[in-house]
């Protein structure tokens, strides 16, 4: 009987044991209720979602203010630093054999786009593109290595390149093609920092059959 009332008294003691634990005895604040934690639960899962957000943006939003251009990688790939230079960057899919190079490039001999292109058929298989005004390229091409290749080059007032390619295996054309697209009209080209201000990119004619 007596291990009983002792149990039963201690029992009833419990809630003051914990209210007033190490001695402190001074009054508990009063514990949120499920609906503040759940809305403060909410806050937080939004802030990390934002800052991861904004974060996922910024690392994908390549600006190179010193050769003048920015670009848009897909969402996802990493960049290669190994091979990124103060030129320019090279973004990868990891695992999938696809990848992005932006680069600015001087032009010591101020060639044109068509000797450049030309080139360009020289090095690659099966190359078909559009000059779209004086100073914009848009083409694809394969490597001869069973891969894909898609091509924009822009033209800078003093005659420097940027040359971006999204290079894809051709058995992931379906997946690739409207990332590679996609990619490569975010190019642009604005004023460098020496105050060089590029020529706007030329904005296709719409086909003949458009509506």
């Amino acid at each position: 009987m007596k291990n009983a009332a002792r149990s039963a008294s201690l029992a009833a003691c419990l809630p003051l044991l914990l209210l007033f634990a190490c001695g402190r005895s001074e009054p508990v604040a009063d514990m949120p209720t499920q609906e503040e934690l759940a809305a403060a639960a909410n806050a937080a899962a939004a802030n990390a979602i934002a800052n991861a957000t904004a974060e996922d943006a910024d690392n994908r939003n390549y600006v190179n203010q010193t050769r003048g251009f920015s670009i848009t990688f897909p969402e996802g790939w990493t960049v290669d630093k190994a091979a990124s230079t103060a030129d320019g960057a090279v973004y990868q899919d990891p695992g999938a054999g696809a990848d992005v190079r932006v680069f600015w490039q001087k032009n010591d001999n101020d060639q044109t786009l068509q000797q450049i292109v030309e080139a360009v058929n020289d090095s690659a298989e099966g190359v078909d593109g559009d000059f779209v005004g004086e100073n914009e390229y848009r083409g694809t091409a394969n490597d001869g290595e069973g891969n894909n290749v898609a091509i924009r080059l822009l033209k800078q007032p003093d005659g420097a390149i940027v040359t971006a390619t999204f290079v894809y295996p051709e058995m992931l054309s379906e997946q690739y093609q409207g990332i590679a697209e996609q990619t490569l009209a975010s190019l642009r080209s604005f004023a460098r920092k020496d105050g060089t201000t590029p020529a706007p990119a030329a904005v296709p004619a719409p086909a003949a059959n458009a509506n």
